[in-house]
């Protein structure tokens, strides 16, 4: 247990990245918000979703925008006045700078597909390649910039080395999987973000010493950011985050896992993405091949249990409490990992 004591001795610096992240991102979507009702920025509504969300229509979205430029204005102010730092950690800042990068990206690639689809009103935005196309080039750029190989932690199980192409082709898959899973999670007032602010916070508070200084300072950004977004976020929602801020999240994560060989760590902390995600597929593949037949009553999971009678603040509550529980089972994984090697 000395990893966790040296986690509690060195958490001050993360505690301080997360306070600013949460009050620039809230500051950020004050001044923001007004902007995109000016620009009638709203977002529709799918006719085929559940009913109660028609109401949600013309409600402003690409509130990602004021998320990605709360987190980076925390990242840019810690690195300028070192907070945290070591002395011997020169390297620290590029090393902050990929996976914040990898998040620009996928929030620019989120954003362009928002702004086609509320501002220019062209309903189908990028199309499903175009966005493919775009966020596999991203997730190329970064496994090759980020070298790939060495020892992976593989929660319950150990440490595994992995190495050369299919070190690169993995972290492509994870950073793929993840953006396009939380994507899909925010479809309910203050999911992703609640979501997302758990499982920033199980690596922040890991940080220290089980992962690298550097994804602490981001993860707490993270955290904080997505709290200063649900002050706007909340049911019942202001603005949504639209593409803008879940595929920024979800690159965010998988980029900070990958450069912290924590890969593994995403689909047990993160199971409520991972479930979303997998429920869609399932969906597809039963009603493609069962003559039309539904698994779940709609997908994604979300959706499966407001039409089974809940409502979008007990299904935010209940995701985000499971999160918090698979967070801690990741923990427990992390425990006997400690021991192993192979």
């Amino acid at each position: 247990m000395s990893f966790l004591k040296t986690n509690l001795q060195n958490i001050g610096p993360s505690l301080l990245y997360a306070a600013m992240a949460f009050v620039f991102s809230a500051v950020f979507m004050k001044l923001l918000l007004p902007v995109l009702r000016r620009l009638k920025a709203g977002q529709s509504i799918r006719e085929e979703g559940p009913q109660a969300h028609l109401a949600k229509a013309g409600t402003p979205t690409m509130g990602g925008l004021a998320l990605i430029a709360g987190i980076g204005v925390s990242l840019l102010i810690g690195g300028f006045f070192r907070i945290g730092f070591q002395p011997s950690e020169n390297h620290i800042v590029a090393r902050l700078g990929l996976p914040f990068l990898v998040m620009l990206s996928y929030g620019i690639i989120g954003f362009v597909d928002d702004y086609i689809k509320v501002v220019r009103k062209h309903n189908e935005g990028l199309t499903a390649k175009q966005k493919l196309g775009l966020q596999l080039v991203v997730a190329l750029v970064f496994a090759i910039l980020n070298g790939g190989g060495g020892y992976m932690l593989i929660p319950f199980i150990g440490y595994c080395r992995i190495g050369g192409i299919f070190a690169i082709l993995f972290e492509v898959f994870v950073m793929l999987a993840m953006t396009n899973a939380v994507n899909l999670t925010d479809g309910l007032d203050g999911l992703a973000a609640s979501v997302t602010s758990v499982v920033a916070l199980f690596f922040m508070l890991l940080a220290p010493s089980l992962l690298l200084s550097h994804t602490g300072y981001l993860a707490a950004c993270i955290f904080g950011g997505c709290l200063g977004f649900l002050l706007y976020n909340r049911h019942p929602a202001k603005v949504f985050m639209g593409d803008t801020g879940s595929l920024a999240l979800g690159g965010g994560l998988a980029a900070m896992a990958a450069t912290s060989s924590a890969e593994w760590l995403l689909p047990v902390a993160g199971g409520i993405f991972v479930a979303e995600a997998l429920s869609v597929i399932i969906q597809v593949f039963v009603f493609k091949t069962q003559n039309g037949r539904r698994f779940f009553r709609m997908a994604p999971l979300h959706h499966h249990f407001e039409l089974g009678g809940w409502n979008e603040v007990k299904v935010v509550s209940v995701f985000t409490l499971v999160t918090a529980a698979l967070c801690v089972i990741a923990f427990c994984g992390i425990l006997v990992a400690q021991t192993h090697l192979f």
